[in-house]
C-alpha cells in the first residue's frame, strides 16, 4: 500500500519547522536535525546527503518548499517498504528481511553478497540495517545497477571496462 502524499499546508508546517534559519532552504544540517529513525536516533549523514543530492533539482546544496514535498513523499513511500519488509517489527533489517526486500525488487544476490551489504550498511553493528541505511543500501544498489547497465550493452551482466570507467562509475554516486 503506498504513502498519501501528504497536503501543501502540512508540509508547509513542516518546511517551516525544519527551516530553522528561516532562509526558504533545507540545508542537510537541517534535514539531518528533523530525520529521526523509528528508534530516535538521527539519519546517517550520507543518507542525507544522498537524498538532498537526488532532490536538489536547482544544484544549491539545499532544498526548497518544493525539492522538500517531493523529498517527503520519497521518505514516506521507502517508511511504507521498510515496515513491509521489517517482519519482526524491530525497527532494522536484519539479513533474511534484506534479503526478502532485495529479491522482491528484482534482485539476485548470493548470500555472501547479503552478507557484505549488511556489513557495509549496519553502523550499529548488531547485525541490521535501520531505516535511513535501508534507504542508502537500495539507493546505492539501483544507482551502481543502473550504472552497470550502461555499460552491459549484451544485457548478459558481464562488462568489459576501463580503469577510468570502472572509478566514474563508482564516483557517480557522490552527487
Amino acid at each position: 500500500m503506498a504513502a498519501q502524499p501528504a497536503s501543501r499546508e502540512f508540509l508547509w508546517g513542516i518546511f517551516q519547522k525544519v527551516d530553522t534559519d528561516r532562509s526558504q532552504k533545507i540545508s542537510a544540517n537541517e534535514l539531518g536535525q528533523a530525520l529521526k529513525n523509528g528508534s530516535f536516533t538521527p539519519f546517517n549523514p550520507e543518507t542525507i546527503r544522498l537524498m538532498i543530492g537526488m532532490f536538489d533539482r536547482d544544484g544549491d546544496g539545499t532544498i526548497n518548499f518544493d525539492e522538500f514535498g517531493s523529498l517527503w513523499n520519497y521518505v514516506s513511500q521507502w517508511q511504507t517498504t521498510f515496515r513491509q519488509y521489517d517482519r519482526d517489527g524491530s525497527g532494522s533489517i536484519d539479513k533474511q528481511e534484506l534479503t526478502t526486500a532485495l529479491t522482491s525488487f528484482g534482485y539476485r544476490l548470493s548470500p555472501n553478497f547479503y552478507d557484505v551489504l549488511i556489513r557495509k550498511f549496519d553502523r550499529t553493528g548488531r547485525g541490521s540495517i535501520t531505516f535511513d541505511d535501508f534507504i542508502q543500501c537500495c539507493v546505492v544498489i539501483q544507482t551502481l545497477t543502473g550504472n552497470f547497465q550502461r555499460f552491459d550493452t549484451n544485457r548478459n551482466g558481464w562488462i568489459q571496462i576501463t580503469y577510468e570507467q570502472f572509478l566514474t562509475l563508482v564516483f557517480s554516486l557522490r552527487k
